[in-house]
C-alpha cells in the first residue's frame, strides 16, 4: 500500500515538473523596462556617455538598450529676439531602458556621477506606461533596418515616396530625423520608424 502511494506521489511530482518546464518554455525571458537614475547636477550627459561606453566594452547591448536624457524645446525672448533652445526636462536624472539583473544594476549604479536608482530605499522601480507617455516613450518597438547616415524611403504618411538621409534617431519616441528637399532647400523632418524603410541601391 505504501509503495502504491509513493508511486502516485512520484507521478504527481513528475507531472508538476513537466507543467513547470512547459511554463518556462513559454516564458520569453526577462523584459526590459525604463528606470530612472539620479545623477549629480550637470553630469547627465557624462553619465549617458559613460554607460554607453561600458555597454560597448562589455557587450551589454541586449541588456541595456537605451540611455536617454529627456530634452524639450524652450522658447525665450531676449531683447525682442525669440530664441528656441533645447533644455533638459529633468535636470539631475537619466532614463535607462534595461533588463534589470545583478550585472546591469552594478554597471549603472557604479557609473561615475550616478547617485542611485529612483525608488523606495534606492530600489529600482520601473516606470509605468502612464509615466512614460508624457516623455514620448512608446511601449511597443518597431523593427528597423536602418541607422544614422543611411538613405531611406518614406513609405507612408505626408512625406510618402520621399527619399532622405537619416540624421538622427530617437529610440524612445521611435522617430528618425531625415533631410528632405523642401522649396529647393534641405530641411530636417521627424518621421515615425514605421513610415520609413532603408533604400536599396
Amino acid at each position: 500500500m505504501e509503495d502504491t502511494n509513493n508511486m502516485e506521489l512520484s507521478e504527481d511530482i513528475r507531472e508538476e515538473g513537466e507543467e513547470f518546464a512547459e511554463d518556462k518554455a513559454e516564458d520569453k525571458g526577462p523584459k526590459a523596462n525604463w528606470y530612472v537614475v539620479h545623477t549629480y547636477s550637470g553630469y547627465e550627459n557624462k553619465v549617458k556617455a559613460n554607460i554607453e561606453k561600458t555597454i560597448e566594452n562589455r557587450h551589454l547591448e541586449d541588456e541595456i538598450l537605451e540611455v536617454r536624457v529627456p530634452m524639450q524645446d524652450v522658447t525665450e525672448v531676449k531683447n525682442g529676439v525669440r530664441k528656441t533652445s533645447a533644455k533638459k526636462m529633468f535636470p539631475g536624472y537619466v532614463l535607462i531602458n534595461m533588463i534589470m539583473n545583478d550585472v546591469t544594476w552594478y554597471v549603472v549604479r557604479n557609473t561615475r556621477g550616478v547617485t542611485g536608482f529612483v525608488g523606495p530605499g534606492s530600489k529600482p522601480v520601473p516606470l509605468s506606461d502612464g509615466e512614460m507617455k508624457p516623455l514620448g516613450i512608446k511601449t511597443e518597438n518597431v523593427f528597423i533596418n536602418f541607422t544614422e547616415g543611411d538613405t531611406v524611403n518614406v513609405i507612408a504618411g505626408v512625406w510618402k515616396d520621399t527619399v532622405g538621409v537619416v540624421q538622427r534617431m530617437d529610440m524612445g519616441k521611435q522617430t528618425a530625423t531625415i533631410m528632405v528637399e523642401l522649396f529647393g532647400r534641405e530641411t530636417p523632418v521627424e518621421i515615425s520608424f514605421d513610415e520609413i524603410n532603408k533604400a536599396n541601391y
